[in-house]
């Protein structure tokens, strides 16, 4: 007899799947743990490289500092930019997210670094390259001594960034390092429980984030806006995509069931670059409105703001070009998935679920 799986168990949908120390998602409270601390405090009160030391410290059980990540991931941005016309030699035509899928799929063990700081200290290095293709430049050397979001932008830009966008980077940077288990972090943890190498754990992860239902939803919030356009035009736009029965992006989440932690932290690192061409009143006059026209549309469905809505309107401030938004939000995200990897390595065991049959059966044997 066939088991008919509801939509919720053949997503698995509150299934554990691991015993983790790293991060913890409550949709119904709205709350996100990193390491033992919430997402708001982390990103108000640590870096990019001391949230990774927290998370590569649970993941391993041996301790390490802020200043080794730092130093690590200075190292590892300079190996990477050594091997660059190796790693870009096969993107040659290929748009920025699947150039960076391409290049990261080549990324090896480096002698005397460790895979995790090897891998998350190139990403930012191979991300950097790639727009500075596209617009027709050279890649821009790492600097081992600054901070992952500062040399990040350094090497996106072409210039020095003013410290008010490293802060807000860097902010970006600590709110979307980990997230439970999502897709991303789930195929990285599948991967990493066949004993496969750290290199191909973190390539199947990325390759899991540039789904639209995953890490691709930035970019289209934009273009959600520039649809938009004006304040006069708010109400009716939203009106008419909500009558054709459009998604609106930026809204709604898997997971949460009131709004996403994290939306409020990268509006508080939007306000501090209001001078750099974010314009907040539009977005959150955008934002009012759909989350109350959602209200009415969809009273029995909680569809609040995510993480993506400010997402966007930070990279886009940041002046990041969109295409390169994914390949930027894998840059944060490998320090969990490395992390992940890691503990499933240490702790876990091979994952291997089973599935409901619902084809044809074989006529039974007669006789």
């Amino acid at each position: 007899m066939n088991i008919q799986l509801t939509k919720s168990q053949t997503g698995l949908d509150g299934v554990p799947a691991a015993e983790t120390a790293l991060s913890h998602v409550d949709g119904e409270r709205g709350e996100l743990i990193i390491a033992g601390e919430h997402v708001a405090k982390l990103a108000a009160n640590s870096s990019f490289e001391g949230v990774t030391a927290r998370l590569w410290s649970a993941a391993t059980g041996r301790q390490l500092s802020e200043a080794q990540v730092r130093a690590s991931l200075g190292a590892g941005r300079e190996r990477a930019f050594a091997c660059l016309p190796a790693l870009l030699g096969s993107t040659q035509g290929m748009s920025i997210v699947d150039g960076f899928r391409a290049a990261i799929a080549g990324l090896r063990a480096e002698n005397g670094l460790e895979p995790e700081a090897a891998i998350v200290g190139a990403f930012p290095v191979i991300a950097g390259a790639l727009v500075q293709r596209a617009k027709g430049g050279e890649p821009v050397a790492p600097d081992a001594t600054s901070s992952h979001a500062a040399d990040t932008l350094s090497m996106l830009l072409g210039r020095a960034p003013a410290p008010r966008e490293v802060a807000a980077l860097d902010a970006y940077f600590v709110t979307v390092c980990d997230h439970g288990m999502n897709a991303s972090t789930f195929t990285t943890r599948v991967i990493a429980s066949t004993q496969a190498d750290l290199f191909a754990a973190i390539t199947g992860g990325y390759c899991a984030l540039t789904g639209p239902l995953h890490g691709g939803a930035p970019e289209p919030v934009l273009e959600m806006l520039d649809a938009i356009g004006t304040r006069e035009r708010i109400q009716p736009w939203v009106d008419q995509a909500l009558g054709r029965g459009e998604r609106l992006m930026g809204f709604g989440h898997r997971v949460y069931r009131v709004r996403d932690p994290r939306a409020d932290v990268l509006r508080s690192a939007i306000e501090r670059l209001a001078d750099d061409g974010a314009d907040l009143p539009f977005a959150s006059e955008v934002e009012s409105y759909i989350r109350a026209a959602l209200r009415r549309a969809k009273p029995d469905r909680p569809l609040e703001t995510n993480v993506e809505f400010f997402t966007a309107i930070l990279l886009d401030a940041l002046a990041i070009p969109r295409q390169a938004f994914t390949p930027i939000f894998a840059v944060a995200r490998a320090a969990g998935w490395t992390a992940h990897a890691r503990e499933q390595q240490r702790t876990g065991r091979l994952i291997r679920p089973s599935s409901t049959y619902i084809g044809a059966r074989p006529a039974p044997p007669h006789g």
